[in-house]
């Protein structure tokens, strides 16, 4: 007699799996930050790092546009949004934030994305969410304001205060975009052919604010310090687009799709944590108390928020997870509807960069 795989084992089974996604995501795009320093400290703009990152990846991605070129007819809003909000829109509001107030602030800021996100969930798509998903939220953004040591340099610019809040939305787009598509099933828009595209159009528009034609080329054919020890900085820059671009969109979108964007976006807040551990540990950036103590907060927040998410058809509140444990393939079957991190989300200028939102 055949043995059939229970729904409950399938949808547990997809949620570790998301969860696993979402936790490579956010070590991809927290590592960034360790690679991008070093780069900007040899002389390259912070805006021009996150322009090779971005047209870099773009390139990597440019034989799946052209796989997938039909989405240009199909769902051509979709890919414009994912390019100027995830690509584009998070990295050039975070940047500009910088300008003006502390990066602690600035990162804190775009962190509120989770709560946005159920914010969305509750009152625009009118779905209930968990008490467990808010209190996973309110720990996280807690825990992530001792991470970054938000009192170390508080300022109150008004403006700076609206970019980082911009770059908060601009993430936001970045979560409910993966969410769309979710149950069309075969129709659903090819995941690797979003992203592809996504870059594309980001990297067109970074190229119009950070103006690449002015960058100093000769720094990435010299080499780079990291901590003391010499590394090419052609080898930095590739782990900045191979893997804290190209492999962090990918896992983050796959992950928002088999659990839900509060979720995963909440998942997301890892980043900053593991920016500052890798900043420690390959950095020399040593952790004070508050920030080993708000980064086990933020890991207690992320549990309790993915383990509020409910198999795909549960009529449970949510948090309702958006993709199954069977529903998603990297050659496009039933793929993502859109898109991080990101991109994503915070960084570094002078102390630390991290994930989506910045050249790191």
């Amino acid at each position: 007699m055949p043995v059939h795989t229970s729904e409950i084992g399938r949808g547990n089974r997809g949620r570790g799996v998301g969860l696993g996604l979402a936790l490579g995501s956010a070590v991809a795009f927290g590592g960034s930050g360790v690679a991008a320093k070093p780069l900007i400290e040899a002389g390259l703009d912070p805006l021009h790092v996150v322009w090779l990152r971005v047209a870099g990846a773009a390139l990597v991605m440019l034989p799946l546009a052209v796989r997938h070129r039909n989405l240009v007819r199909a769902r051509p809003a979709l890919l414009a949004g994912f390019g100027l909000l995830a690509v584009a829109g998070v990295q050039a509001c975070y940047f500009a934030s910088i300008s003006r107030i502390p990066v602690g602030v600035a990162l804190l800021v775009e962190y509120l994305a989770p709560a946005l996100v159920l914010g969305w969930v509750r009152f625009v798509q009118r779905r209930p969410v968990t008490r467990a998903a808010a209190l996973g939220v309110v720990l996280a953004v807690g825990g992530l304001a001792c991470v970054v040591e938000v009192w170390a340099g508080l300022s109150f610019d008004v403006l700076g205060l609206l970019l980082a809040l911009g770059a908060a939305c601009c993430q936001v787009g970045y979560f409910v975009l993966a969410d769309q598509g979710g149950d069309a099933g075969a129709q659903a828009p090819a995941p690797l052919g979003v992203i592809a595209y996504g870059l594309l159009v980001g990297a067109l528009v970074l190229t119009l604010v950070a103006r690449p034609w002015g960058m100093d080329w000769s720094v990435l054919g010299g080499d780079a310090d990291l901590d003391g020890t010499t590394v090419a900085a052609s080898l930095l820059l590739g782990w900045i687009v191979l893997i804290a671009t190209v492999v962090a969109y990918v896992t983050g979108v796959l992950a928002v799709r088999r659990l839900s964007p509060q979720v995963a976006g909440v998942v997301a807040c890892l980043e900053a944590v593991i920016a500052t551990v890798l900043a420690w540990v390959l950095l020399g950036e040593h952790l004070s108390a508050p920030q080993i103590v708000g980064g086990a907060v933020v890991l207690c927040g992320a549990f309790i928020a993915q383990t509020s998410a409910p198999t795909k058809g549960s009529q449970a509140p949510v948090a309702q997870g958006v993709g199954g444990a069977d529903g998603l393939e990297l050659d496009g079957r039933g793929g993502v509807g859109g898109v991080r991190d990101t991109g994503g989300a915070g960084g570094v200028e002078g102390e630390r960069l991290s994930g989506r939102g910045t050249a790191g």
